[in-house]
């Protein structure tokens, strides 16, 4: 319909709750927080949805250790989740939880179209299963260690001999049409790396999934058969259906905003996501999700990080250090998005005093307080644009577009990269414009030149909000403009001469070592 929004559904994986958010869940979560912000403030019907997975065996053994029936728990341990997007943030429309009735009711719709198409039977399962992955693995999967124990190769996690009646989903025969899928939809899997990998899984033969278990209860009963619950995966899956309104596919929001536009997860759950869902879908005569992007994970000054060496990053101590703004630029500036990443003292206290003080903060602060000193205040009228006027102006108007074809591929630090460049630019521009000489020589020309610059941060404040959005948010301020004139529509609308421009207060201030805690 005319004037109708394109819709833009994004998740972040939903959140085991045996644990605590770690900067793995701050990670994934902002990535998909950013977008969703870029995507709204480009016009787009967003539904951003986070969550947390609240079944399986691992949750009821770790209940079990807590002393307290795992619905207790996972209310308790889900909150940590809902604070942590609190505290950094995040924008999410949604926050899911497994054991809401409306998921129970998809999960076991889900299951009850699977078995109506063929697509399961009660069998046997026995075999090796990690409870700390809910995962099943094979022989070849795993590693003999010195006390006889098996472990999961990948993982590290300990395996378990399991043998249980158990439903069993046809994934052997799908096969053939996953591959099919994947060469007919190539931006279904990213980075190409993780692709490569999925292909090369899929290729190497699958074997049906046991879906349900009878050793345990705390998950979903399968539907008419009450001894069996749902593998905790196939239940969590369906999480990204529930949300957008599964299964009353007549509902506005299911049809709106399925299928999802992409599935943020870290690349330890890619082959649920890339394999095993996609089938699932496909099986139940339902649409796919349009593509799935696994990142990588952080050490810890060059360490993996783990309990047992004590460096686990909190990501809320992060904030309390540098900052919120500059923590979210730095995840997601420091390393290209999909690779692996090292988080160091040393990088963001970088990153802080060089990208944002010394080069965005150091431009607006002096560009600003010009504009006050020397033009009453407000913003001055330019006079005829120069040649190296109109260059800068068309770099940042070209800025848009750069960020939407990088954001749509997921590449952050190229999106930021980009916007830097802009900055530098500027910052070339005022030191071979010389406005403070200007000031004496050619008052009107400085005018000119301010106003020039003055556009300049206005268009970059707006298109960096998504990453920074209370350091942007100040930032417009500064600039009087109204809240209701941030959005990307707003780009084409320049600055208007006479707008007031109270003195400036720095923005991005100078992170001294000394001064800190440790993170």
């Amino acid at each position: 319909m005319p004037g109708q929004k394109t819709p833009y559904y994004i998740t972040t994986p939903i959140y085991y709750v045996n644990d605590v958010p770690h900067i793995g869940h701050a990670y994934t979560t902002l990535a998909c927080d950013v977008l969703a912000r870029f995507m709204r403030l480009d016009g787009r019907d967003v539904k951003f949805l986070t969550g947390t997975d609240e079944h399986g065996q691992k949750v009821e053994k770790s209940a079990q250790a807590a002393g307290v029936d795992p619905q207790a728990f996972t209310d308790r341990v889900s909150q940590n989740f809902r604070n942590l997007s609190g505290t950094l943030n995040f924008s999410n429309d949604d926050f899911i939880r497994t054991t809401e009735e409306r998921h129970k009711k998809a999960c076991q719709a889900l299951w009850k179209k699977l078995l109506e198409n063929g697509e399961i039977y009660l069998g046997g399962y026995s075999g090796w299963y990690a409870v700390r992955d809910e995962a099943f693995y094979t022989e070849s999967e795993l590693t003999k260690q010195p006390d006889g124990k098996r472990i999961a190769t990948a993982s590290g996690a300990e395996v378990e001999w399991v043998e249980e009646p158990s439903y069993f989903f046809r994934l052997s025969a799908w096969q053939d049409r996953l591959l099919a899928f994947y060469e007919a939809n190539p931006d279904f899997i990213a980075p190409e790396t993780r692709r490569n990998e999925v292909i090369s899984f899929v290729k190497g033969g699958l074997k049906d999934l046991s879906i349900s278990r009878t050793t345990f209860s705390w998950g979903v009963p399968v539907p008419d058969d009450a001894e069996h619950i749902m593998y905790v995966w196939l239940d969590a899956l369906t999480n990204y259906m529930t949300a957008a309104g599964y299964p009353d596919l007549e509902s506005e929001s299911y049809k709106t905003y399925w299928p999802a536009d992409l599935h943020m997860v870290g690349k330890d759950i890619l082959r649920f996501h890339a394999v095993y869902w996609p089938a699932f879908l496909m099986a139940a005569d339902l649409p796919t999700p349009k593509r799935v992007f696994a990142h990588g994970w952080w050490t810890n000054e060059g360490q993996k990080i783990s309990k047992s060496l004590g460096n686990v990053i909190d990501p809320l101590q992060l904030v309390e250090t540098y900052g919120l703004d500059p923590v979210r630029y730095f995840l997601l500036r420091e390393v290209p998005f999909g690779n692996d990443g090292d988080f160091s003292r040393r990088a963001i206290v970088g990153r802080m005093n060089g990208d944002l003080t010394n080069d965005l903060g150091n431009l607006s602060q002096r560009v600003l307080s010009m504009i006050a000193k020397n033009c009453d205040n407000a913003v001055p009228a330019p006079g005829a644009f120069t040649p190296e006027d109109e260059a800068l102006l068309s770099q940042s108007e070209a800025l848009p577009d750069r960020l939407r074809q990088e954001y749509g591929v997921q590449a952050f630090n190229k999106a930021l990269e980009a916007t830097w460049d802009v900055i530098g630019a500027a910052n070339r521009y005022v030191d071979d414009q010389a406005p403070w000489t200007l000031r004496k020589t050619d008052p009107e020309r400085m005018k000119t030149v301010l106003y020039v610059l003055a556009e300049t941060v206005r268009r970059l404040a707006i298109l960096t909000q998504p990453v920074m959005p209370d350091a942007m948010a100040k930032m417009l301020d500064q600039l009087s403009i109204a809240p209701d004139a941030r959005g990307f529509e707003n780009l084409a609308t320049p600055l208007a001469a006479g707008s007031p421009v109270p003195k400036p207060e720095g923005i991005f201030p100078r992170f001294v070592e000394e001064e800190a805690g440790t993170a």
